[in-house]
């Protein structure tokens, strides 16, 4: 049977053929938190723990919905820091984090990106960063392309890992997640974006390198058609920083 039959028999029996979509939201921006500027777009990176981008997705069990929440290292696409739970709360953010701080041992100056959500705006949160000297950074509203490393790595979970598979409960699962990022993503899957390398192999390569191949990163800003480059650290809120004639390195002052 044809469509244009289809439709035709449909539209005489007055019917609409509608594709159900679940959707859950896991990014709640409004809110009066202060939201942070946008490096992760302006930067040119050249090292691991330059750059680390956090993002939040849902996973749909029989009988519920839980959420994971990763931090990944913007430069190898290795996942640093992850947390599966049943809430959709500031703890699953800190969580992840915490984890990420505690293996990688991060340097000053690293810059977080995140999107505009009021888990990585809260308080809590954002206290980390500075304790630990980390630089917030915040997507444009509405914008998931500033997050792509972290959506791509989302859409390889689900279609290899969660789509192919069921879970009695959230233990199951949790189990199954941590054998696909810990012992396959992480260390066996290869990714374009790294030369067909995996993160591990990736960072290992980098790790071998000399002091004088490894240089901070590049932060780009554009005012009108003029480009201006820095390797500075920005400050903290919504206002863009001046900039320095010279490029500095990241973490220095920008006085």
């Amino acid at each position: 049977m044809g469509w244009k039959r289809v439709a035709r028999i449909m539209r005489e029996d007055n019917l609409l053929a509608v594709q159900p979509k679940a959707f859950v939201s896991t990014t709640d921006s409004e809110h009066a938190l202060e939201v942070y500027l946008n490096l992760a777009r302006r930067m040119q990176l050249n090292g691991i723990d330059q750059l680390w981008v956090a993002d939040i997705t849902y996973i749909r069990l029989q009988a519920e919905f839980v959420y994971l929440a990763v931090i990944m290292d913007g430069y190898s696409r290795m996942v640093v820091g992850w947390k599966l739970d049943r809430t959709l709360t500031s703890r699953l953010a800190v969580d992840a984090l915490l984890q990420a701080i505690k293996l990688r041992q991060p340097p000053a100056g690293l810059a977080h990106h995140s999107d505009r959500g009021v888990q990585y705006a809260s308080a809590e949160y954002v206290a980390i960063l500075k304790q630990h000297g980390m630089v917030p950074s915040m997507s444009r509203p509405a914008n998931p392309y500033d997050n792509a490393s972290c959506e791509s790595f989302f859409k390889t979970l689900k279609r290899e890992e969660i789509y192919a598979n069921e879970y009695e409960d959230l233990e199951h699962l949790h189990d199954h997640v941590e054998e696909f990022i810990e012992r396959y993503y992480n260390q066996k899957r290869l990714h374009s974006a790294l030369g067909y390398r995996t993160p591990d192999e990736f960072e290992s390569q980098t790790r071998g390198k000399s002091e004088a191949e490894l240089h901070a990163a590049t932060v780009r800003f554009f005012a009108g058609t003029q480009q201006k480059a820095s390797t500075a650290l920005v400050g903290e809120g919504t206002q863009t920083p001046s900039l320095p004639h010279t490029p500095t390195r990241l973490g220095e002052s920008m006085r």
